[in-house]
């Protein structure tokens, strides 16, 4: 099969998005050629049947005119997909259902089958549009893709669980108890919540570091993260919880195979990525997200609480801290399990390619 995938950005150092790297190489093993549509691309490594054709985001992103830079990208997307028609015979769009939008007439004339991968809580006009016109919808769990449709096929998520696991070194964690959350700062993550509980714990002498990897996402959003220094700042919690900035996907397994516990606030309402990326590292999780109710069986009732309610949040990671190492231990393969055997990548690919050669069996 040769393959179009359409994706926002191809980037191995991107902190957010680093994972569709590895998603790529796993399609080029069972393709014969790949070709990659990004708004974006930064450093990449991949093999030789795959090619990067960017619509120059990297290139005209300084740019203050908002409708020039539309314009090009338009021209770039159509031009692409128009010049690279004979070398691929299916269509794989990751999360921007505008692009199927876009470019359906054109690949329903030429008879091409188009897949979309969406997983949010959140289900726009421009998806309800993009369900109509695409043949396959997959999406990671029931609540991922909140549409009433036949076209959606729930198949987990893709962690690449060889690079997300625990370290074979022994590894020396200090005093404190070691809390790391990842994601991007939004109000949406909730980060207020964990500054809350984590001000319980310590004016109950607990000791703990916490670590929050990520970076604003958009400029609205600087306010949001100014505010949660300030209340860090104000309940005199400087030396306790600490923003590390963005990093790589590829380096955050470093930080995970570091942590004792890992919290996640967010109400987005998919299943977060970096929650499953924890757990392949034995990690043990706390979350509120309702996404996770449909995957972690008999540990759904000691590692969620409810949405924004600090004072449970805190009850939970003391919980945590108070079981001995080998039942975290015990708490950390369990959660792995889950991940190798449902959420790997390599299965992730595997069943989004059957989809499209069972099509073309009938």
């Amino acid at each position: 099969m040769k393959l179009l995938i359409l994706t926002q950005k191809v980037d191995i150092n991107d902190d957010l998005l680093g994972f569709m790297h590895d998603w790529i190489l796993k399609f080029a093993e069972h393709c014969s050629s790949v070709v990659v549509i990004c708004l974006e691309k930064g450093e990449y490594k991949l093999p030789i049947n795959v090619r990067i054709l960017s619509l120059g985001k990297e290139e005209v992103g300084g740019c203050n005119l908002k409708i020039w830079k539309r314009f090009i990208y338009l021209v770039r997307f159509y031009k692409y997909i128009w010049s690279e028609r004979g070398n691929y015979d299916a269509i794989f769009t990751h999360m921007n259902k505008e692009y199927i939008i876009l470019g359906w007439a054109l690949w329903e004339l030429w008879g091409k089958k188009i897949g979309l991968w969406y997983a949010h809580g959140y289900a726009p006009l421009s998806l309800k549009i993009a369900e109509k016109l695409t043949d396959f919808i997959f999406t990671s769990t029931k609540s991922g893709c909140r549409l009433k449709s036949n076209k959606i096929n729930i198949i987990g998520q893709g962690i690449n669980v060889n690079k997300f696991k625990v370290s074979g070194k022994e590894v020396n964690k200090g005093e404190k108890f070691q809390i790391i959350s990842v994601g991007r700062i939004s109000p949406s993550k909730n980060y207020e919540t964990l500054i809350a509980a984590i001000e319980v714990l310590i004016s109950n002498n607990f000791k703990m570091q916490v670590d929050i990897i990520g970076d604003v996402g958009i400029k609205e959003q600087q306010q949001y993260f100014n505010d949660l220094k300030e209340i860090i700042k104000d309940k005199f919690l400087d030396e306790s919880i600490k923003f590390l900035g963005s990093v790589p996907n590829k380096d955050v397994v470093n930080f995970l195979q570091n942590a004792d516990l890992f919290v996640n606030m967010s109400y987005t309402g998919s299943l977060d990525k970096a929650v499953l990326e924890a757990m392949a590292c034995e990690v043990p999780v706390l979350t509120c997200n309702e996404a996770f109710e449909e995957i972690m069986g008999k540990y759904k009732k000691i590692l969620m609480y409810p949405k924004k309610d600090y004072k449970q949040l805190a009850e939970k990671i003391k919980f945590i801290i108070s079981t001995s190492s080998e039942e975290r231990h015990i708490i950390g393969v369990d959660l792995r399990s889950i991940v190798v055997d449902n959420h790997s990548s390599e299965q992730l690919i595997n069943k989004i390619i059957s989809f499209y050669n069972f099509d073309k069996l009938l």
